[in-house]
């Protein structure tokens, strides 16, 4: 069912997957990745756990999607950390839901995000990362020239604080200039794969400064004692694997890792039999500890 909730006044559009049966049923708060709407990956995989047995939210967050807030299609991840909050807030709040069983669920960037917000929200008593991206600057840093980057965006915005119109990108192309340039994401947002109506191939460009600035592996310090499970592909060009073991290293027990034979960052957004194992371990994961 369609539901509506408001984070910081701002109205925000979602769906609510309610398994038959009686409950109350554990809830789980999906994000996914950069750019994503409800409808593309963080849906996929509400739908697939929402067979599995629990409730689901998979929601557009501000700037994105049905969901209100400007600039449109900015990133903004303090505010999501915010839409998060109120996503639990919305869970805990239907009767379908025990209030006390809530588990957080991020895929690509969502990953990050999901762990960043589990970590400092008690309400949160599980998380689960599937090729996740978890961002950190001193990773960022390593691989450009940090310094004329920051410089570049900044000039973006310093034109925007002066009354310029927000500036942006393509969020993919098969040639030229693109926020996640080259043929995988591509492969999956320029085509049938990730149709929607409410996505559009357009970034803002101040989005960029938040992708190399923001930390979401901090969340990995501060998890503990919540169970943490990171499912990942053993190949991923975009999320990389080095980064998922830093992040599962960083985390204290009770946690899990788990590797998928994907050769591509994109297969587990929708591809088997990826998918399915991914929601397997998921649905493993969480019948023991939430």
């Amino acid at each position: 069912m369609r539901v509506e909730f408001t984070a910081d006044g701002i109205v925000l559009a979602g769906d609510l997957r309610v398994p038959e049966g009686e409950g109350p049923r554990p809830g789980l708060v999906f994000t996914g990745p950069f750019t994503g709407v409800r409808d593309q990956v963080a849906g996929l995989y509400a739908e697939r756990l929402a067979a599995r047995g629990y409730v689901t939210l998979a929601f557009d967050h501000r700037n994105w999607g049905e969901s209100g807030g400007e600039p449109r299609r900015h990133e903004d991840p303090q505010a999501k950390l915010g839409d998060l909050r109120a996503a639990v807030s919305l869970l805990r709040s239907r009767p379908e839901v025990d209030p006390e069983r809530i588990g957080a669920v991020g895929i690509c960037l969502g990953g990050g995000y999901a762990l960043r917000f589990a970590a400092f929200d008690p309400r949160v008593k599980v998380f689960a990362g599937i090729a996740g991206a978890y961002n950190n600057p001193y990773a960022m840093r390593s691989g450009m020239d940090y310094q004329a980057a920051l410089a570049s965006f900044t000039e973006v915005l310093e034109r925007q604080d002066l009354g310029g119109p927000v500036e942006y990108l393509p969020v993919v192309a098969e040639e030229g200039e693109a926020a996640m340039p080259g043929d995988e994401p591509h492969a999956y947002y320029g085509g049938a794969r990730g149709a929607s109506a409410t996505w559009a191939n357009e970034v803002t460009r101040a989005s960029v400064r938040e992708l190399i600035t923001v930390d979401n592996m901090m969340g990995a310090d501060f998890l503990s004692p919540k169970p943490a499970l990171i499912v990942h592909g053993v190949v991923d060009r975009f999320c990389s694997p080095e980064g998922a073991e830093e992040a599962f290293r960083r985390l204290d027990q009770p946690k899990q890792l788990v590797w998928v034979d994907a050769k591509q960052h994109i297969d587990l957004y929708d591809r088997e039999p990826y998918v399915t194992q991914a929601v397997d371990a998921t649905a493993d994961f969480l019948r023991e500890h939430l």
